[in-house]
């Protein structure tokens, strides 16, 4: 096979994979209600994490192809509750040293956290979630589930994630991805 059909091939497997999760996305936000009154409620004042208790958590970081995420295996501090998934969020957008890239902007903060008893997560970035996104299809997929997995793949009371953008609910982060209603954990992204 020639070196033009192989690269040909490549570029029509990363399109349709693209095109998959797209739908997957967009099929699985339509099919969700959306609890709006939720993401409405402020949260309590967050309980500080125990002193010295840590937990393994996985965090995921763009991987070296630029097409994947990553799972890395962190240290992050013990808390109870709710409050255990803003200590993931605040490790998976700290600062990161090489080899890793992070898929958030940086500067981005978390502003307030709910989990509702149903398992739908509401968590408020700040505005450099949005304002400060590199743009572009896969750099916005890898945003959005470096954030939806990171609470969903490590605590199982939590379902779904619905990103807010300073205290409002936002169509996309850049553009491309249907952020209306909470995602669903979706590992396909992750090497």
């Amino acid at each position: 096979m020639t070196r033009r059909a192989l690269f040909a091939i490549l570029a029509l497997l990363v399109i349709a994979s693209v095109g998959v999760t797209a739908y997957v996305v967009v099929s699985r936000s339509r099919r969700r209600p959306v609890a709006r009154a939720a993401a409405a409620a402020t949260a309590p004042a967050p309980v500080a994490a125990t002193p010295g208790r840590r937990i393994k958590a996985h965090l995921y970081y763009v991987a070296e192809d630029g097409l994947h995420l990553q799972a890395v295996d962190r240290d992050v501090p013990y808390a109870d509750g709710a409050d255990q998934a803003r200590e993931i969020l605040n490790a998976q957008i700290a600062p990161v040293s090489e080899p890793f890239v992070s898929a958030i902007p940086m500067g981005t903060t978390v502003r307030t956290l709910f989990v509702t008893a149903t398992g739908d997560a509401y968590v408020d970035f700040s505005h450099e979630l949005q304002s400060s996104h590199s743009g572009g299809t896969m750099n916005e997929l890898l945003t959005v589930y470096a954030i939806v997995d990171s609470l969903t793949a490590n605590l199982p009371a939590i379902k779904d994630v619905q990103i807010l953008v300073d205290g409002r609910e936002v169509a996309t982060l850049a553009g491309h991805i249907d952020l209306r209603q909470p995602l669903a954990k979706n590992l396909a992204l992750v090497q």
